[in-house]
């Protein structure tokens, strides 16, 4: 058995091990969820992955266990385990892992695995990885919504490194676009980037046109 097989079945193993079935009806009906929970709470998985891989150093294995648990997820928990690993020290940051943000989110489709795959693009912004704002600029004209999204969101919690330029361009596609998920996460980032910016976005808001609940959400601290 492969180093990537032993990884995937302890994870899942450890997954099982923690379920409360009790939960489950409740978390597949609170996220809407075709595919069925174990009924482990998120932040119990992310600590079963990281536990997982607490000794690996192979960033190869870990995207590949990240890669198998995900596209062979018989629960939802499994890909929350997925999106964790994605955040160990092994590979956070990395270049390589981009393709697997983007597989996650695109096959995800939903606003639980995009905000959480969302935090990766952060950590390659803050990693100055080469030609990752370009990237975004490109995501944020994307047909899928979700890519546009996870755009969006993309620099939530960068305080004072927000790229106000960066920012400016992935609202621009969707500023004016009726879908909620666009419309809420437009806020959001604009709420977020309040935090160190308000001036900045005090001017935004007065110079562009928003929906109402774009610009209910980014005021809400000013």
């Amino acid at each position: 058995m492969s180093a990537v097989e032993v990884l995937v079945q302890d994870i899942r193993r450890e997954l099982r091990a923690a379920a409360d079935p009790l939960l489950a009806p409740g978390q597949q009906q609170y996220m809407k969820s075709a595919m069925p929970y174990l009924g482990v709470r998120v932040p119990a998985a992310r600590r079963i992955a990281r536990a997982a891989v607490r000794d690996i150093t192979d960033p190869v294995t870990v995207r590949a266990a990240a890669l198998r648990l995900w596209d062979g997820a018989t629960h939802r928990e499994e890909r929350y385990a997925a999106l964790a690993l994605l955040a160990t020290k092994t590979i956070a940051g990395q270049r390589d892992s981009m393709p697997l943000v983007e597989h996650f989110i695109r096959t995800g489709q939903w606003w639980d695995y995009v905000d959480e795959a969302a935090h990766r693009l952060r950590e390659l912004l803050d990693a100055g990885i080469p030609g990752v704002p370009d990237l975004l600029r490109g995501w944020s004209r994307d047909p899928d919504f979700w890519i546009r999204r996870a755009a969006i969101i993309a620099q939530l919690g960068r305080g004072e490194a927000t790229d106000l330029v960066l920012l400016t361009d992935a609202i621009e596609p969707s500023r004016e676009d009726n879908e909620f998920f666009l419309r809420k996460a437009i806020g959001w980032a604009l709420r977020d980037a309040a935090r160190a910016h308000p001036d900045w976005v005090r001017t935004y808001l007065a110079t562009h046109v928003l929906s109402p609940l774009s610009r209910r959400e980014a005021a809400k601290h000013l």
